[in-house]
């Protein structure tokens, strides 16, 4: 059985679910891939990990980086694993390009190429979106792209981050990166 909790952002509704335990995902209501992960059925209740959880919200929204990270369960294929670890060792306040991430996989695995698009379909699937920090990763160009939640939100996820935004661009629709 899983459940699920509703909190309220400043910048939007957000579906936190549990397998009971542990954080399985974390999506603001209505983003691309919204709720992938959750079973069709599924209960809305207050837990411990959703308590706890909320409290890293409250946290981050005012600013501040939490310091702790709720227990968390992901689960996908073995490379969207291996992306999503990365992303949970990206710093508070800074980013990563794709590019950089797809080098990371090659060094790991001792491959001689990884496609920084195939990155990028795994950032996108990220089941639990601000936790695992998908909004920090950026185009090789300083491009905002990919974030599920929609590009405005990620930029309002980088400035509560204290981040200069204003170094990054949003391409025009269709525009090669």
């Amino acid at each position: 059985m899983q459940f699920t909790y509703k909190y309220s952002s400043p910048i939007g509704g957000i579906t936190i679910a549990s397998d009971g335990e542990s954080l399985t995902g974390l999506w603001f209501d209505g983003q691309k891939y919204f709720a992938n992960t959750l079973d069709s059925r599924h209960k809305e209740i207050i837990l411990p990990i959703f308590e706890q959880t909320c409290e890293w919200l409250d946290i981050y929204f005012k600013g501040q980086c939490p310091g702790f990270t709720p227990s968390l369960h992901l689960s996908g294929t073995p490379f969207r694993m291996m992306v999503w670890e990365i992303l949970q060792k990206i710093p508070y306040g800074e980013t990563i390009t794709y590019k950089e991430i797809s080098e990371e996989i090659i060094r790991q695995k001792n491959l001689k190429y990884m496609s920084p698009q195939a990155v990028g379909g795994a950032v996108g699937h990220n089941p639990i979106s601000i936790i695992v920090p998908c909004h920090r990763v950026v185009g090789s160009s300083g491009s905002l792209t990919g974030y599920a939640g929609g590009v405005s939100k990620k930029v309002e996820l980088m400035k509560l981050e204290h981040m200069d935004t204003s170094v990054f661009f949003v391409p025009m629709q269709g525009s090669a990166l």
